[in-house]
Formats: structure tokens, C-alpha cells, sequence
């Protein structure tokens, strides 16, 4: 599809295109065998995200959905159960996984535009017996998807952690875009991804890298996860020309969410009601916000209603801003900036 200026491509932060920099940091990446362990531009990249994340060690993998499943086949057995959210993307985008892959149970549970309530939570896991399944997980998904772009705070993902973890079950977070929820709530990825057990991150969203996702944890978790890449296919030799993509992506200065096209195209978007009137969304209900068309139609808040709560409080919520085509970052959490993309109630594949 070809694009300019005047073209805002919605239907997804992952139509993003590679910059120049990251085409040339692709070409003079220095690569090794991956599967041996050998491969230095990897290794600094998954360095990075396990630094930015506060975790201790990192897993580069081709896609957040086997980034995703890696998680569940780790933190739970056959015949056991997950909580999770049902519009959420483990759940409605990943061809079963849960059941096919990891021969899992799935409990899914309404909630708030794609936010959990810890009280439900807790409710839902099951006490020990002999004739029900065990819950062995709790997946969360932050920012959401369907739920339109909605965020769990760090005190909400803390509080549904010790739920979890006192009734001895695991905490995966699918943080494909947290570093946007970084940026909107002005809090470090780490906060998010703190409470969880092991989170996944997408470099594909709105970073433009053409490939990629990361999944985080403890240094045993990884290890066994680095199996599980090799038991699915995705084990790849010379794929520090794919990484070094992720890591070009911090190289701007700034993120084009405060100027540019993209932020010009919010504000349009922000003073012209009459002419999207036919765009709607969901009245916002959790704290942060961020702007996703693909959230469920239905509501009766117009965009130019929903927009304007860019950036000012708000009883109930806020949006965060940022466009599909964002091709940069910056050089710290500045960098994930995409609202979530895609037609309105449908689906994305990642």
C-alpha cells in the first residue's frame, strides 16, 4: 500500500516500515550462530530489554505469540488451568495455543475493558482437590488489545500479582506494548513488569524493527524458555541481522508522539468532531487510556470526545497518544509509543 502524508494507515502499529538506521544497523550487524549461544548483537539486545524490564535475563523470539506460549508451557502443566481475561490476545488471537501447545485449560473472565478485578481473581482460583484442575497462571495483558488500549497501573498489576502468588500461582504479563504504557503514565517499563513473573514485549509495534519480540524473566526461566524456542521453531542462527533492527530503533532523539505527522494527525483528529463522527469507542473506564480503533464499537463516546482526554485527568481515565506509523525512539523508555491499531472489534496477529 503505497502511503504519504496525508495517509494514516489505522489498522495497526505493526505496518510500520524499517527506518534507515535500522536498515543500516541490519546491514552491518555483527552475527554469530543464535542456537550455539553465539550471536553478540542478540546478546546485547536481549542485555537491554532484561535491564529495561528489571528482570535477569532475556529471550529474543520471532513472534509475541511464541513468546506468549514459551510462558504458559513453562509456568504450567497439561491438565491445569489459566485465568485470563476473554478478549485478551493469548486467548482470542493465538490459534488455541493454550489447548493445542501446552494441553492447558483456559478460564477466561469479563472484564473491564480487558481489565481484571483482583477480587475475581481471587475468586476464580480454585482451592486444592482432587477433582478439579489446578490453577497454575494468571495472564494478564497490558496495555490491551480489544480492550481499547486500556492499562493496568503498576499498583493494580501488584495487587492481582500477590493474589496470584499467594495462592502459589505464576503471574505472565503479555506487555507487547508496556513501553507505551511507559510512556502515557510517565513510569519506567520496569514498575509494570515488576510484579510479574515473566512479561513479553514486542519490537514489532510501532518500533518499525520488522521482526522480533522479547520475553523476560529469572535466569531459570530463560533457560528453559531457550528449549522451548527450539521445540517450536524458533531457534534461528544468524538472526542478529533481525535483532539489530530492535536496537536500531532507539537510535532517534525523540519519539514522534510530541511532533511531527503523527502528533498533527492526533490534533486533527482532536478539533474536527463533525468529521469523525462515525469513528467511536469506548467510554473510558480505567485509569490511562490509550487510543486503539480496534477497541469494541458500541459506545456512545465520539473519538473527538475520546481524544480529548489527552493528557488531562480525568475521574476515571486518560488517553495516551501516538500513531500506528511511529517509526522511532528514543534512547530510554521514550520509545514504544503506538496506540493499538487494527478495525474496530477485530483481530491482530502478531
Amino acid at each position: 500500500m503505497n502511503r504519504d502524508d496525508r495517509f494514516v494507515d489505522l489498522r495497526s502499529d505493526t505496518v510500520t516500515i524499517p527506518t534507515e538506521t535500522m536498515r543500516e544497523a541490519m546491514r552491518t550487524a555483527v552475527v554469530g550462530d543464535d542456537v550455539y549461544g553465539e550471536d553478540p548483537t542478540v546478546h546485547r539486545l536481549e542485555a537491554l530489554a532484561a535491564e529495561r524490564l528489571g528482570k535477569a535475563a532475556a529471550l529474543f523470539v520471532p513472534s509475541g505469540t511464541m513468546g506468549n506460549q514459551i510462558a504458559l508451557l513453562i509456568h504450567a502443566r497439561r491438565g491445569e488451568e489459566v485465568i485470563l481475561e476473554e478478549q485478551c490476545h493469548i486467548y482470542s488471537f493465538e490459534v488455541g495455543g493454550p489447548a493445542f501447545l501446552a494441553g492447558l485449560l483456559t478460564r477466561p473472565l469479563r472484564g473491564t475493558y480487558g481489565i481484571l478485578d483482583p477480587v475475581e481473581v481471587q475468586e476464580t482460583i480454585r482451592p486444592e482437590s482432587l477433582h478439579t484442575p489446578r490453577t497454575a497462571l494468571v495472564c494478564l495483558e497490558s496495555p490491551t488489545n480489544r480492550g481499547g488500549g486500556t492499562i493496568y497501573t503498576p499498583t493494580l498489576l501488584r495487587e492481582i500479582s500477590h493474589v496470584a502468588h499467594n495462592a502459589g500461582v505464576a503471574v505472565h504479563l503479555d506487555g507487547a506494548r508496556i513501553f507505551n504504557a511507559a510512556v502515557a503514565m510517565g513510569i519506567p517499563a520496569a514498575e509494570f513488569a515488576r510484579p510479574a513473573d515473566s512479561v513479553m514485549f514486542c519490537v514489532s509495534k510501532s518500533l518499525a524493527a520488522p521482526i522480533g519480540s522479547l520475553v523476560v524473566g529469572g535466569h531459570e526461566f530463560i533457560e528453559r524458555a531457550r528449549r522451548f524456542r527450539k521445540l517450536l521453531g524458533g531457534g534461528m542462527r544468524q538472526v542478529g541481522v533481525i535483532a539489530a533492527a530492535g536496537r536500531g530503533s532507539r537510535k532517534r532523539p525523540a519519539p514522534r508522539q510530541r511532533s511531527g505527522p503523527d502528533r498533527r494527525s492526533r490534533d486533527r483528529l482532536e478539533a474536527g468532531p463533525d468529521e469523525y463522527r462515525d469513528f467511536r469507542g469506548p467510554a473510558p473506564r480505567c485509569e490511562r487510556l490509550n487510543a486503539n480503533p480496534e477497541a469494541p464499537r458500541g459506545a456512545d463516546t465520539r473519538a473527538s470526545d475520546f481524544c480529548r482526554l489527552h493528557s488531562v485527568s480525568h475521574p476515571q481515565g486518560r488517553l495516551a497518544g501516538g500513531g500506528s506509523s511511529s517509526p522511532g525512539v528514543d534512547s530510554r523508555d521514550q520509545g514504544i509509543l503506538a496506540h493499538g491499531g487494527g478495525r474496530p472489534g477485530g483481530g491482530r496477529i502478531r
